[in-house]
């Protein structure tokens, strides 16, 4: 009721924040920006009607897109809104006796509220599509000769939901995963955010994606119903027995604590796939010594392992693992992501957050994940497709 309260008051007072700074002084102004205002609104209560009359499954793909895109709207339309309703009414405030208002104050506002909107519009609208392949090689003390040059794409979080009505889009990045032929295409997890409905027939889509030597995928911490606020623990069993069904029609073999061993060549590689559920900080890594029982006389061991933070935790310097793959962080979908400098407050929670790192002869490479999640948008963190190409040391 507060929430909607403060809703109907930003409705009212925005534009009447518009009229008194601008009528007198650009009519112009003033119309176009109300006109704006009266658009963002129209779109804001289709999708706030949408989510709050939806009656349907909760992890439908529809009601899941509306949540985002409505939160998205809340995080570059309401408050914008309600900075600019705070900074002019104080000015208002201010000079209750002489009348007036204080137009710095209200310019400030305003800036303040039309950076926010444009960065989180074009975050929205561009960035989030700005897909981007990383390609990284990694060079591997004493590999095996039939495995130098071998390539592995990783993907990781997509949360196909975000792709609802953009399915053109995920099967465009498909296609660039097929141009880049991979040996072995490897997805470290959160295929959904809620629950096994956000499929959607997605795993036609994906299925046209391979590598040579088969696809291998893990499940994250989104796939096990974690955050779907009415399951019960019959309902997350039966999600993560759809989720796995599901991720198979798509053309992978899920690893649940489990190892499968391929042959390239003359050579031999253990995948091994470690389960990942809970929620930070409280996850619940999988059982990697049964995971990797019994793999011995391999030439390469590659670990797909959701959660970033189980590397130091489980692996770096206590098993034999060559490589690890981890996605989760999204890169916060926000921060600085150039050549030379490359920050994000995810940082802050995985140290390991993006990218590839080393420890002696092993490493861990950091995908920042394909779609989106919470909040639709991507801001100078593009998604990623990432190509591992393993060289001879």
């Amino acid at each position: 009721m507060i929430f909607l309260l403060l809703l109907i008051a930003t409705e009212l007072l925005a534009p009447a924040a518009l009229r008194q700074h601008f009528y007198h002084r650009s009519k112009a102004a003033y119309y176009i920006l109300v006109i704006a205002h009266f658009v963002l609104s129209f779109w804001f209560w289709i999708l706030f009607i949408a989510v709050t009359g939806d009656h349907g499954p909760f992890d439908s793909p529809r009601h899941v897109w509306s949540v985002t895109h409505l939160a998205g709207m809340i995080s570059g339309v309401i408050i914008p809104r309600t900075i600019l309703v705070i900074a002019h009414f104080t000015g208002r405030l201010i000079r209750y006796k002489s009348g007036g208002h204080i137009s710095w104050l209200t310019n400030t506002g305003l800036i303040i509220s039309s950076v926010i909107f444009m960065i989180i519009a074009a975050g929205t609208l561009h960035g989030r599509f700005n897909f981007r392949t990383d390609r990284v090689e990694v060079r591997i003390k004493d590999l095996n000769p039939d495995l130098d040059g071998l390539k592995i794409v990783q993907l990781s979080d997509l949360h196909l939901a975000g792709f609802y009505h953009h399915r053109d889009q995920l099967a465009g990045q498909m296609e660039a995963v097929n141009r880049l032929e991979p040996d072995l295409l490897l997805n470290t997890g959160d295929f959904v955010t809620f629950g096994w409905r956000e499929f959607d027939n997605f795993d036609t889509v994906l299925s046209k994606a391979n590598g040579k030597y088969g696809n291998f995928a893990v499940l994250g911490n989104h796939d096990f119903g974690t955050y779907h606020p009415d399951y019960t623990q019959t309902d997350r069993a039966n999600n993560v027995l759809r989720i796995n069904q599901l991720v198979k029609s798509s053309g992978y073999l899920v690893l649940n604590d489990e190892h499968m061993v391929v042959s390239v060549k003359g050579a031999k590689i253990g995948i091994i796939g470690i389960t990942t559920m809970g929620r930070h900080p409280d996850i619940v890594h999988g059982d990697l010594d049964k995971a990797i029982m019994d793999l011995d006389s391999v030439d390469l061991q590659i670990l797909l392992s959701h959660d970033p933070n189980q590397w130091e935790l489980a692996v770096a310097g206590k098993t034999d693992i060559d490589l690890t793959l981890s996605g989760h962080t999204h890169g916060m979908q926000m921060g600085i992501y150039t050549e030379k400098v490359k920050w994000s407050p995810s940082k802050y929670y995985y140290p390991h957050w993006s990218g590839l790192f080393s420890k002696g002869d092993q490493y861990h490479y950091v995908n920042r994940g394909l779609g989106v999640l919470a909040i639709p948008f991507r801001i100078c963190m593009p998604p990623e497709i990432t190509l591992i190409t393993l060289k001879r040391e």
